[in-house]
């Protein structure tokens, strides 16, 4: 979730502003058609005004329909067809008022003869796209067809919710078409990252995207100037110090006392494996890249660290997997089970090593005394116990080096006796 953290918080943005404005329109269109139907209804007080003159002075029915035709008022005729349409309609609003009548027989039309006060109701009713009035008193009623007013319609308010909601979407579509630089950027910036160091950053466009792409490229082109000059550098130091090595090897070869000439070789050696090792300090820290990396059976990975190693057979022995396969490039991880190897033939006390796999991790065992220090301490640079006089102090810090390389991590444990070096998968310890 994290990867597409500003996405989701767009998206977010965008359905949180959908559902607000969809929330205060449908309230403001309630809102709107109660106050038609309001306003609507106040014609009622013409109905009741003409129908309370009607009792009171006993006009006749059609004197009756003439006033209500005045206000687009009619009659519907027919009882039966009457009755079907109440019994259809749907009721808008109904009040009651307090009007002159007579019982009778209830009937459709209404008759008032004897002079007495009643409830009258009167509905307002909607019923096939029409606007009808409905008088029902004790004994009768009467129906009216509004012929001038129609149902509350909300066809200019949708027309206005689905314009600005139209103008929401198209404003979150060119947000998101907007990030689309970034995402382009951040696979770039992975790129970068595991090594790919021609990636380059530049972006046409003046907007806040490429400037920042502008100076992540320009900060790429000062890196790489600067790795350039250090893997230069770092590369003539150990050509020149390989020269006179050279030389003071085969110097020492003339020297007649054994003694002395066993020392020189020594500290030769020792000087040349020192090279060596900054060399793979600087192959790791600058120059690996997972484009050489392959995928190798763990078992030939190991016999070419026992050959690098230069050791008996016997005094490796292994339990792995013949079917693990591991991606990673041949001479760095070799190097790596190489200096395991080394380890355990410096300070095991049987000379002994022991590699095998556990679900998917490869385990080297061998017997000796604890660490001292924690792992951490001996994956540093140039650091070692105060015993080691055979050591640069580099052997776990360029293990730790390659497996990083290889997204992979290296984990100690001390089981009953036996110190247990262990290179396991981050993306595994991380779960």
């Amino acid at each position: 979730m994290g990867r597409h953290a500003v996405l989701l918080t767009v998206l977010f943005a965008f359905f949180v502003t959908i559902f607000s404005v969809s929330y205060i329109f449908f309230e403001f269109y309630k809102l709107n058609r109660e106050q038609y139907i309001n306003n609507t209804f106040l014609k009622y007080t013409v109905i009741t005004r003409i129908y309370r003159e009607h009792m009171q002075k006993h006009t006749s029915d059609t004197m009756l329909e003439a006033n209500l035709a005045l206000y687009n008022l009619y009659t519907v005729e027919g009882d039966h067809e009457a009755e079907k349409i109440v019994s259809d309609a749907k009721t808008l609003k109904s009040e009651n008022f307090q009007a002159l009548n007579e019982a009778n027989s209830f009937q459709m039309r209404p008759k008032f003869n004897a002079q007495s006060v009643v409830e009258v109701r009167i509905s307002m009713l909607e019923a096939k796209g029409q606007i009808y009035f409905l008088l029902q008193g004790p004994n009768n009623g009467v129906l009216l067809l509004d012929e001038k007013i129609r149902p509350y319609k909300a066809w200019n308010m949708l027309y206005a919710y689905l314009v600005i909601i139209f103008s929401i979407t198209i404003s979150y579509v060119l947000i998101l078409v907007r990030m689309r630089p970034l995402r382009k950027l951040r696979k770039k910036i992975r790129d970068f990252g595991a090594g790919k160091m021609q990636t380059s950053f530049k972006m046409k466009g003046e907007d806040e995207i490429a400037v920042i792409a502008n100076e992540l490229e320009n900060t790429r082109q000062k890196i790489r100037t600067l790795i350039e000059s250090r893997t230069l550098f770092m590369r003539n130091i150990m050509h020149e110090l390989k020269t006179p090595i050279a030389k003071g090897r085969i110097s020492a070869e003339m020297l007649e006392n054994g003694k002395q000439k066993e020392r020189f070789n020594r500290i030769f050696l020792r000087m040349e494996s020192l090279i060596n090792e900054f060399a793979l300090v600087e192959e790791v820290s600058t120059g690996f890249s997972h484009a050489q990396c392959e995928e190798y059976r763990l078992i030939d990975l190991i016999d070419g660290a026992i050959d690098l190693a230069m050791v008996d057979e016997e005094s490796v022995s292994q339990n792995v997997d013949p079917s693990l396969k591991v991606f990673a490039d041949f001479n760095l991880f070799s190097t790596a089970i190489k200096n395991m190897i080394d380890n355990a033939m410096k300070y095991s006390s049987d000379k002994h090593i022991t590699i095998s796999t556990k679900e998917g991790e490869v385990w080297f065992e061998s017997k000796g005394e604890r660490l001292k220090h924690p792992l951490s301490y001996y994956v540093q640079p140039f650091t070692k116990d105060e015993n080691s006089r055979d050591s640069f102090g580099l052997g776990l810090y360029l293990v730790d080096a390659i497996l990083h390389a290889h997204d992979m991590a290296l984990a100690y444990e001390y089981i009953d006796g036996v110190n247990c070096f262990i290179f396991e998968p981050i993306k595994k310890r991380e779960e």
